[in-house]
């Protein structure tokens, strides 16, 4: 695949699909930009959201994307000369995860003027104006450029073309082209961010900071699945009703099929035999979500779906005990219990 048509597939996965899921996963970064940026003390009467404050939004929102280009090109060039070994380990990803989550959690009890939070958040507070907007502008480049270690299924996704480019042109390229993919929702959500801090008070305030700590909790939650940290919960399927997802080829070796849908995997639950030669059967039809980045954190394993066909994983031969699996970005989860 040429240079053209690598960076015209990344960015056509980061316009059509990329942008909501790479938002979901980014949104604290995003968020502590934009908030980072402005000026920190209040409006004046009636001028909650002046055009001073909407273009110090879209600055902000530009230096985050800016600096997210730049890593993400930096990274795809990494990528198509050195290959998947410069990509962290979903361990690494649980981590940042929670990383964020800690800070989607700041922003919110910012919001809820929770002091020890406000002083963390609004260092720049007492400098003045001209080295406090510096300051922010730092701050914004620096969360761009983090977005590259909190990557969403898409991501990875891009990532591995990348790889298989096998050039640091064409990894280059393809990483661009997807951030750029995703730049026109970024930057709407970005924007959007603004305005709601701008005039948001009292009730609509407390609303603000509790849908920021419900995603805080969703991202906590997507960082511990991911790095395979939840306690051991939750029900295990029948072997009747995995009977039809399991089956013993003619060289003895146990099949296990699992479909990998847009919104999860069927099944998410499975039971089968233990202390057997097992392979994993991956299966995808139209597939464009999440689940594609298939992973198994046990295992420190990554696998990218095709949107289409048979993904087979040789997990060697079980002991008893739960395999959990989940998508790359924390989403969905699934586990095979070997008895």
């Amino acid at each position: 695949m040429d240079v053209t048509a690598l960076f015209l597939t990344g960015a056509g996965t980061g316009l059509l699909a990329g942008g909501t899921t790479c938002a979901a996963v980014q949104l604290g970064l995003l968020t502590g930009a934009v908030t980072g940026a402005r000026p920190t003390g209040p409006p004046p009467p009636g001028c909650a959201a002046s055009p001073a404050r909407a273009g110090t939004d879209a600055r902000a929102v530009v230096t985050f994307l800016s600096a997210k280009l730049v890593a993400h090109v930096l990274l795809g060039a990494s990528l198509g000369l050195a290959g998947g070994a410069v990509q962290p380990g979903p361990r690494v990803r649980g981590v940042l995860l929670a990383a964020a989550a800690l800070s989607l959690a700041l922003f919110a009890l910012d919001l809820l003027g929770f002091r020890p939070a406000r002083r963390l958040l609004r260092r720049d507070r007492h400098r003045g104006a001209p080295e406090a907007t510096r300051g922010g502008w730092r701050r914004a480049a620096g969360l761009g450029a983090a977005t590259v270690v909190v990557p969403c299924g898409l991501t990875l996704s891009a990532e591995l073309l990348a790889v298989t480019s096998r050039s640091a042109v064409g990894g280059a390229a393809v990483m661009g082209g997807f951030v750029l993919g995703t730049a026109p929702l970024f930057g709407a959500v970005g924007v959007t961010v603004g305005r709601v801090l701008a005039v948001v008070r009292g009730r609509a305030a407390v609303l603000l900071a509790a849908g920021l700590l419900a995603a805080a909790g969703w991202t906590l939650l997507s960082g511990l699945r991911l790095g395979g940290w939840l306690p051991e919960r939750g029900g295990t399927a029948t072997a009747a009703g995995s009977a039809r997802f399991v089956r013993t080829d003619t060289s003895g070796t146990q099949l296990v099929t699992v479909w990998a849908l847009d919104r999860g995997y069927r099944p998410s639950r499975v039971t089968a035999r233990a202390g057997v030669h097992t392979v994993l059967v991956l299966r995808t039809d139209g597939t464009r979500g999440h689940t594609r980045a298939f992973t198994i954190p046990q295992r420190g394993e990554d696998v990218i779906l095709p949107e289409h066909g048979e993904t087979r994983i040789d997990l060697g031969v079980p002991g008893a005990g739960r395999m959990r699996f989940v998508c790359a970005s924390g989403h969905y989860p699934g586990a095979i219990t070997f008895r």
